[in-house]
């Protein structure tokens, strides 16, 4: 009875002033009292947590909690891209020449969720991942890659669901959706980390700073569920064979691999 009540909520709310009140709710010592049957709920893996259930004090500090530093590794094999996210990776293809992707039978526009026709170009013909994270999902964001930061910038205000009915059904949520986009640049060309908002109200707190990135540093946290678009140059990235999508990932796994540029 209680998952529709939590789908509801931390889901589907996306107009100003619900994702207000619903964000002031979490953050309040009173959404304390419903920690522990959230966890039930989405059947938190506790044992992973930096912290006991009784040791958050309110919903917020459960939805952006730490893990133990060993809960997680990171594939640091030479050249090898991995999940900045524990989320299930729902599709992966190449972005077409007219910079579209085709997402559970939607079309998106990746100048329109990168904003700029510029930095378009160097991602036509490339790879494009898309990672969806539920409420149950540990909602750091870290690195797939090494590299240095060369852009970062927000776009979109008001955001709608990006479980998958929302991808199915929703108005190009990808492309349209609050969102903050990292490019880094890695030695064998660019790589686009859009961090996609799920609700209305700022849902994407950034706590990377500097220039360098290392993999499986950590970035950026969600507040609420949300997606994380890799988008990757032509000829940069190879897709991990063993992937078929949809797959359940969790931080610092191996996607797929950086190529050397074509000179």
């Amino acid at each position: 009875m209680l998952q529709p009540f939590y789908r509801i909520l931390i889901e589907l709310t996306n107009g100003r002033w619900s994702s207000a009140i619903l964000q002031r709710f979490a953050r309040s010592r009173i959404s304390k009292v419903i920690v522990p049957s959230f966890a039930k709920v989405y059947q938190l893996n506790q044992e992973e947590m930096e912290k006991g259930l009784h040791e958050y004090p309110t919903l917020h500090d459960l939805f952006v909690r730490q893990l133990k530093k060993e809960a997680r590794t990171i594939d640091q094999t030479e050249d090898a891209v991995v999940s900045p996210v524990d989320a299930v990776l729902e599709d992966a293809g190449r972005i077409q020449e007219s910079s579209e992707i085709v997402v559970k039978g939607k079309t998106y526009s990746i100048e329109e969720m990168l904003g700029s026709r510029g930095i378009l170009q160097k991602y036509l013909n490339g790879t494009y991942i898309i990672l969806y994270l539920s409420p149950s999902h540990y909602h750091r964001i870290h690195s797939p890659v090494d590299g240095e930061v060369t852009k970062q910038w927000t776009l979109g205000t008001k955001s709608y669901p990006v479980n998958k009915w929302g991808l199915k059904y929703g108005v190009r949520t990808l492309a349209k959706n609050y969102r903050v986009i990292t490019e880094v640049k890695t030695k064998s060309g660019h790589v686009a980390i859009v961090k996609v908002g799920a609700m209305f109200v700022n849902s994407i707190e950034t706590i990377f700073k500097g220039s360098e990135l290392k993999k499986g540093s950590e970035m950026a946290y969600f507040t609420f569920g949300s997606t994380v678009v890799l988008l990757f140059e032509k000829d940069i990235f190879q897709l991990d064979a063993a992937i078929r999508t949809p797959k359940e990932m969790k931080v610092g796994e191996k996607i797929g691999f950086l190529r050397q540029m074509p000179h």
